[in-house]
């Protein structure tokens, strides 16, 4: 059992908690945030500290990190307190639910959350401080990188490389060998079927409603 301060006071971060104490050697001590967002002392029952003075109440040698913060800024937001906190002295741990199914050929950075029910087949390369909601699948010989977010049920075939901090969004679907390039966004069930460039927005238009309403259907 080791402790951990968990960065982050929202949904991600109360989400976590959950699955580190029931399912990883670790406890959560506190949580913290930058100073400005601290509204209480405490957050879900436990101790809330500011991150400003988070080295005096929860010392590197004694404490270990977890980033928990989403997305936002192409997940700039989350990269940037990362470095802080390494920059500080911290480890950053990484979790691999014990319901997702990995090989033991794995190779995983720190900061890492895997969610259960990811398939991540061999030879893959998971770089630092990336998010894996529930329910992906990681083809063989794929590399994800640095500071990627990835949300639930995408389709990663082989050999695909996702650059460094960019976004899956739900259902999206990539065909074997692609090269998607650095701080893409792949929007919910995109079809990703040759290379991206880098920054690139790749989205498919919500569905819209036929004229005729459900109840003039026949069979519902």
């Amino acid at each position: 059992m080791s402790d951990v301060v968990v960065f982050g006071l929202g949904d991600f971060a109360r989400i976590a908690r959950v699955y580190l104490e029931a399912d990883s050697p670790h406890g959560v001590a506190a949580f913290t945030a930058n100073e400005r967002y601290v509204e209480a002392d405490e957050f879900e029952g436990v101790p809330v500290t500011a991150f400003e003075t988070l080295t005096e109440t929860h010392p590197p040698d004694r404490y270990s990190m977890f980033v928990a913060i989403g997305f936002s800024g192409v997940n700039s937001a989350r990269r940037s307190v990362y470095e802080e906190c390494k920059a500080r002295g911290y480890e950053l741990i990484s979790y691999v639910s014990s319901k997702a199914r990995t090989w033991d050929d794995l190779v995983l950075g720190d900061n890492c959350f895997i969610f259960e029910d990811n398939v991540i087949q061999p030879k893959v390369r998971i770089g630092n401080d990336v998010i894996l909601w529930s329910g992906n699948h990681i083809g063989h010989d794929s590399t994800i990188g640095d500071h990627v977010f990835i949300a639930s049920h995408a389709v990663i075939s082989g050999n695909v490389t996702i650059g460094e901090s960019s976004f899956v969004g739900v259902n999206a679907t990539f065909r074997d060998g692609i090269n998607v390039a650095a701080k893409c966004v792949i929007g919910a069930a995109a079809v990703i079927m040759k290379d991206t460039v880098e920054g690139g927005v790749y989205s498919v238009r919500g569905t819209e409603p036929i004229e005729k309403k459900s109840w003039d259907l026949s069979g519902f």
